[in-house]
């Protein structure tokens, strides 16, 4: 690692030296495919809580917030930490993987709907999914590290000091109050924007560490098959916990250092001094505009649909020794994530307080903090941040892989090999896993816009989310209702959008590029001692501008700390149709980036004018759409055409309501029962007589759902109350 004390790299090797020995002792115990991709089904609760754990948690979680708290102030926390509503599904959900005793979440298709097409379908389309999923979490994780170790200014070349300083020109106009911006300041800032120029570059190459951290996930899982990657995710789960908490206490005691504190009131004092009120609203802050009430609840129904169609998920229930074990583990892990995220939250206001002034540009925020904070101690802590961050990947990228290699094991290789023994389908699996993993490293090359392609790709699940959700629970979806859905969906949301913009031309389309209107939001703060100093450096401005004749025609008037004052914030004009928005090309020709909207395009078209909407609202539109049109079409497709076979329906729904039992020939004997007794449960149906397999709740459910309930709200009330301290 360049840059890095021996100590932190010594740290570093530890750590991969431990997780290959893992994987190396979990090889031994590995003897047919449920071995390998399921670990036997033997884990208990802990290791169950810390696999979801480190699924739910990747390398960018703590430093995509960091950014996003360093932007948006506190309500960048809260942007994050909504998805704590849907614990109290997952609670739900989670026992069904267990109980569908299936190798794979492919299998499901086969058996509901009787086609091996359909599991194959799915299974390659979620692996592809997965694919770019694993490359996007090594750009999260290189990103981060080269932000930790970062060239000094006079060593940047030619080349990168001319990116810098078009950031530091982009950093200063960003601060000003529109108010204040000439109109060829306000052009310029709009062209700053749209190139999204760099501030800080790293001597650490990007491409190398990628293949180093894929080299030792491919060693240790490959080898030792789910049971090595839940093991090392035990690890790796720690290892976030401890990244999640490591900068906090050093922030705290530097805060109360630097600004003369001591105590919890001495960092209020500063938090007060130093960030604005506007940086302590969660609801209405004008930097969060686009973070609506409706555009919340669109996103988060969709979020919880789409989740539950993941194949990851099965793996992470259905290798759990019994199905509390798995619902318990499963809830637990993903509470854990949302606490830790309230953490990360916390850390990252102190972050604010002491390097506002320092690192303007806040994807670097997290790095800095780093390297003052833990690295003048010469412990190798920076080291042990690091591991911790490819912790936070790996553990993501290990399950991922994993569970890919299994689907197209099973779903795909099998059915054209059904007479191979289990030595040639593990064999196999770890052929895929290396396919899989060496797909991820080569589709991260590609890539660099981190947070945009994740939630595109949250949403391509919306593919397969109705066959799923209507197949577990409506009698009347059938396979042909399942493939026009999938589909469809597929065509309309997946290939057209990026097989239609590269038609020449489209890019370009000046009715393409269309943008919302911008919005003048004009709100009233109490003058803080931060909003005097930069109210100065507008007045400094102004005068250096009027000495030019460029200034506005009135200077703006003085601040003293306690007075109310107005500022304006004007809304960017973001692309209504593209994705990724606007960019502008070596040429200088603005262009849309990303996959094309269609729905909006027709709309827009053929309805009404989208670009008077707020961009929040155009948005919901979209993602309503993609949520309700897969189902639309699976419900009228089915009740227009032939029943699927009645006696499997009975199987499957049959098999859906009979607990998992731990011991293998005490569950193999209830299924049995329930084959032989199709209506043996009928009596737990919430709706008797109907198509609809919801059952009623029992005293489990109902405990598990009101715990997390309170759990979620006390994150929430913690949240206002870490609120009201910078209030």
């Amino acid at each position: 690692m360049i840059g890095l004390p021996i100590i932190d790299v010594v740290v570093i090797v530890i750590y991969f030296v431990a997780v290959l020995l893992i994987g190396i002792w979990a090889s031994h115990r590995i003897k047919n495919r449920e071995d390998y991709f399921l670990a036997g089904r033997r884990f208990g609760k802990f290791v169950q809580t810390f696999a979801a754990f480190g699924q739910a948690t990747s390398v960018e979680s703590a430093v995509g917030l960091t950014v996003l708290v360093a932007r948006n102030g506190a309500a960048g926390i809260w942007q994050s930490i909504t998805t704590v509503f849907g614990l109290p599904i997952y609670w739900i959900t989670s026992v069904w993987y267990r109980r569908l005793r299936l190798l794979t979440l492919g299998d499901f298709f086969e058996e509901r709907y009787g086609s091996k097409g359909l599991a194959g379908f799915y299974a390659l389309i979620s692996s592809v999914f997965f694919v770019v999923v694993i490359g996007l979490g090594f750009v999260a994780m290189t990103k981060t590290i080269t932000g930790i170790v970062t060239k000094p200014v006079e060593k940047l070349s030619v080349v990168e000091k001319a990116e810098y300083e078009r950031a530091i020109e982009l950093q200063k106009l960003e601060e000003t109050d529109s108010e204040n911006l000439t109109l060829e300041q306000q052009k310029q800032l709009e062209q700053l924007r749209l190139e999204n120029p760099r501030k800080e570059f790293s001597p650490i190459n990007e491409n190398i560490l990628m293949w180093v951290v894929a080299i030792v996930v491919l060693l240790y899982a490959i080898i030792g098959g789910l049971e090595a990657a839940f093991l090392v995710d035990t690890l790796q789960g720690v290892l976030i916990v401890i990244l999640s908490v490591m900068l906090l206490p050093f922030a705290f005691q530097k805060v109360n250092d630097t600004f003369g504190g001591s105590g919890i009131m001495g960092v209020v004092e500063a938090a007060r001094a130093r960030l604005p009120e506007a940086a302590f609203e969660i609801w209405g802050s004008p930097a969060m505009l686009d973070f609506t009430w409706y555009y919340l609840v669109a996103l988060l129904v969709m979020s919880q649909i789409n989740v539950a169609v993941q194949a990851n998920q099965l793996t992470a229930c259905g290798s759990a020794k019994d199905e509390y074990t798995a619902r318990f583990g499963f809830t637990t892990g993903v509470y854990m994530k949302r606490a830790c995220t309230l953490i990360w939250g916390v850390s990252a206001l102190l972050l604010v307080i002491l390097y506002s002034g320092i690192i303007k540009n806040p994807d670097y925020l997290w790095g800095y903090a780093c390297r003052d904070l833990l690295g003048s101690l010469g412990l190798g802590l920076v080291g042990l941040m690091i591991a911790c961050l490819m912790a936070a990947l790996m553990s993501t990228v290990s399950t991922l892989m994993i569970t890919s290699s299994s689907l197209l094991t099973h779903n795909l290789f099998r059915p054209l090999f059904p007479e191979a023994n289990e030595k040639i389908y593990v064999w196999a699996g770890m052929f895929f896993c290396f396919i899989v993993i060496i797909g991820g490293v080569l589709i991260a090359s590609q890539f660099d816009n981190v947070f945009q392609m994740l939630q595109l790709l949250w949403e391509f699940n919306i593919i397969l989310a109705a066959g799923f959700w209507l197949g577990m629970k409506w009698r009347r979806a059938n396979k042909l209702g399942a493939w026009c859905s999938m589909i469809s969906a597929l065509v309309f949301f997946g290939l057209l959008p990026i097989i239609i913009p590269l038609i020449p031309g489209v890019k370009t389309n000046k009715y393409l590029l269309k943008t919302v209107e911008p919005i003048t939001v004009v709100r009233t703060y109490n003058t803080r001692q931060v909003d005097v100093i930069k109210r100065q450096e507008e007045i400094t401005q102004w005068n250096n501008l009027n000495v030019i004749g460029k200034s506005k025609d009135r200077c703006p008037a003085p601040l003293v700390v306690g007075q109310k004052f107005d500022t304006k914030y004007i809304t960017p004009q973001k692309a209504i149709f593209w994705t990724q928005g606007l960019k502008i090309d070596e040429n200088g020709q603005v262009r849309g980036s990303g996959m094309l909207s269609l729905e909006l395009v027709i709309i827009d078209k053929m309805i009404y004018n989208l670009s008077k909407n707020p961009y929040a609202l155009n948005e919901t539109i979209r993602i309503t759409i993609r949520t309700i049109l897969p189902f639309l079409v699976l419900i009228l497709v089915s009740l227009f055409t032939k029943p699927d076979d009645g006696i499997r329906l009975d199987r499957f729904y049959v098999k859906m309501k009979t607990p998992a039992n731990i011991n293998k020939e005490d569950d193999a004997r209830e299924l049995m029962l329930s084959y032989e007794n199709p209506h043996r449960f009928d009596y737990r149906k919430m709706f008797r007589n109907s198509n609809w397999e919801f059952e009623m709740l029992d005293k489990t459910d109902i405990k598990g759902i009101a715990w997390f309930s309170v759990g979620g709200l006390v994150i929430l009330l913690l949240l206002c109350a870490v609120v009201s301290i910078g209030n």
